[in-house]
């Protein structure tokens, strides 16, 4: 598969590149960013991240895309889907879990769920997944209706990481 580009109004969603070191530093590093995920990441943290945003695409074809605004290529965020193996945790069978993360001065204008609505257009488009599901902190209640908007339904409360998550699954559309 080439290296596919999502472009909306505002948007561009793209594979990240090595030159995006430095943003998904910053990104992880916020603790507004990540208060409902976990921890502020260091810079090795962020720095393995992005390489395993690298080796997803290259093993399987897809994975998280960078996303920035079209009208000024500010990296703004990420979307996309993965299998993280999470420990104490079994995906559902069929499914690639999917997540999004902004940037804090570009959370509340619409751009989580634009990036999401066309992340999730190529997903059903594009992979042969029957379904993705989401892990939500109880308390982001944003996030929780923004996976609700592209028809995901809650479906437990599981235990990740010592934390309390809502599983969330979404069948895919034709």
């Amino acid at each position: 598969m080439r290296d596919p580009v999502i472009e909306t109004d505002r948007l561009r969603l793209r594979r990240h590149r090595l030159e995006d070191a430095e943003h998904v530093r910053a990104l992880w590093a916020d603790p507004a960013v990540v208060r409902f995920i976990g921890a502020p990441a260091g810079g090795q943290e962020s720095w393995s991240r992005l390489l395993r945003y690298v080796g997803h695409w290259s093993l399987f074809g897809y994975g998280y895309f960078a996303v920035e605004e079209r009208a000024t290529g500010r990296f703004i965020g990420e979307v996309g889907v993965a299998h993280f193996r999470r420990d104490g945790f079994d995906e559902p069978e069929d499914s690639v879990e999917a997540g999004w993360v902004l940037a804090g001065g570009c959370q509340g204008q619409g751009y989580g769920s634009e990036a999401a609505a066309a992340l999730h257009g190529w997903v059903d488009r594009t992979l042969a997944f029957g379904r993705t599901h989401c892990l939500i902190d109880p308390a982001n209640a944003a996030s929780i209706r923004l996976a609700q908007s592209l028809g995901y339904e809650r479906r437990a409360e599981v235990v990740h990481g010592g934390k309390s998550a809502v599983l969330l699954v979404r069948a895919r559309r034709a």
